[in-house]
């Protein structure tokens, strides 16, 4: 049977019936029943992610990396881009044959690219092993969607658009335990005319500064090295988001804050200054232009100009000379010109960033930018992210050689790719750095004085507390 969701079942009956049910399957089984939980895209998706896993770790699960062992396979999409959503499509297929093997197993998609209707209805009619796809909105009705679909074998389907409380006793499961994700607040406001988001993540709702700031201590106390404050506009968190980062940088410790991501047309002078003169903070923005023309930056609806933009670039750099930008690029996007796709390689020429995050423009049903006029062929738009890259490259291996010479500070994160007995690891400024040094650092901070400079990464010695 497959039906719309509504409440039915009370939250809190619902996660002891899940307890019981799950007590009962370890029992019989031997093992506690396990989930597949898997996430597409974003940080906040991953951060979703780990919701997802502390809510099923409440109710008994364990997890898996194996698909076939699972007794509940979730997916958390993304509708960000199409080859996203094409992923997700082959996976759902792949997974017919382990329902007709398993008729307990439960199926579930969930998140922003089953937040929207036309998914929805597809899987719905053609993807007859799914049992459970919910939208955003409805992580507060997992437990009784779950309960439902195990103890009554139907199909459910639930794409509310009504906000809800911010729920703040929903525990993360950190796979990471060095590194962690953490939103401030949630939805867009801003509609440019490319992005789906608004409309699968809704307007914005920002948590409360004290949940987040008891949130960070705690991370800290619990030893994680660095936390990443999320948001899709962190600049227009409600309480002031340059007097929240001044709050969490008193909290006591050795770590790191970064955060994303940051519109330009709320960045401030006093959110630059926050940055540099916050110690726990690291110096680099990442601040997407997505064009360099203005007219292009129009169509997009994203509310400022080149000019305006720059006025923050040379703010920051008059602070600090070669303060550490990256960005966001869409090449291609419905009427761009190639005389104004140059206009964007002459913005990472001034800018000088120490990376670039580029793509061909995907078009996304349901937004603005869907239905105009495209005379440019994915072919040739392609030549030209291949000939903004090369730009790029350049760009890259010239000043990245600022840091030849200095000491700075990395946070190791593994093994490298340079070669046998190198480590990998970032700077303050978010750029890659590779350590010939035992992999008793990975997780901790160590100081290296950077040798030599590469298009794609730093590498130095360790230096010797």
């Amino acid at each position: 049977m497959t039906e719309n969701y509504t409440p039915a079942a009370d939250r809190e009956d619902a996660v002891e019936s899940l307890r019981l049910w799950a007590e009962k399957y370890s029992a019989d089984n031997g093992h506690s029943p396990l989930a597949f939980v898997h996430s597409y895209g974003c940080q906040q998706n991953v951060s979703d992610g780990e919701k997802i896993k502390g809510m099923l770790a409440k109710v008994g699960y364990d997890f898996t990396d194996d698909t076939d062992s699972a007794q509940l396979i979730l997916l958390n999409t993304c509708a960000v881009r199409e080859n996203a959503e094409d992923r997700v499509f082959g996976n759902i297929g792949n997974f017919k044959k382990l329902k007709e093997q398993n008729r307990e197993l439960v199926i579930g998609i969930c998140g922003c690219m089953a937040q929207q209707k036309h998914v929805a209805e597809k899987i719905k009619a053609s993807y007859r092993q799914v049992d459970l796809v919910f939208g955003t909105f409805a992580y507060n009705d997992m437990y009784s969607m779950l309960w439902e679909v195990i103890s009554k074998h139907k199909r459910l389907f639930n794409q509310s658009e009504a906000c809800t409380e911010i729920d703040e006793s929903m525990t993360q499961l950190r796979e990471d335990k060095v590194r962690a994700f953490l939103p401030i607040m949630y939805g867009c406001n801003n509609f440019c005319t490319y992005c789906i988001v608004p409309y699968v993540r809704g307007r914005e709702r920002s948590r409360k500064p004290e949940a987040v700031i008891a949130e960070v201590r705690s991370l800290v106390e619990q030893g994680y090295k660095e936390i990443t404050l999320l948001g899709q506009n962190v600049n227009s968190y409600e309480y002031g988001f340059p007097a929240l980062l001044r709050e969490i940088d008193k909290i006591e410790g050795k770590y790191r804050i970064r955060f994303m991501s940051s519109h330009p047309k709320d960045a401030t002078k006093e959110l630059i200054d926050a940055i540099i003169d916050c110690e726990h903070v690291c110096t680099h923005l990442h601040l997407p232009v997505q064009a360099g023309s203005n007219r292009v930056l129009k169509a997009m609806n994203r509310r400022y100009t080149v000019e305006k933009y720059m006025e923050m670039i040379d703010y920051a750099r008059s602070r600090v000379p070669d303060f550490s930008f990256t960005t966001d690029l869409i090449v291609g996007f419905p009427g761009e010109t190639y005389e104004e796709f140059c206009e964007t390689k002459e913005v990472i020429k001034r800018v000088k960033y120490d990376n670039i995050y580029s793509f061909v423009y995907s078009r996304r049903s349901g937004t603005p930018a869907a239905k105009f006029e495209d005379h440019v062929t994915d072919k040739q738009k392609g030549l030209w992210l291949r000939e903004l890259l090369l730009e790029q490259r350049e760009i890259t291996s010239e000043w990245f050689g600022r840091f030849v010479g200095r000491t700075v500070e990395v946070l190791v994160e593994g093994e490298g790719r340079t070669g046998e007995g190198w480590l990998t690891g970032k700077n303050d400024e978010n750029i890659i750095v590779e350590v010939k040094a035992d992999k008793k650092y990975i997780g901790e901070f160590v100081r290296v004085r950077i040798t030599k400079a590469m298009n794609w990464a730093l590498s130095g010695e360790l230096v010797s507390e």
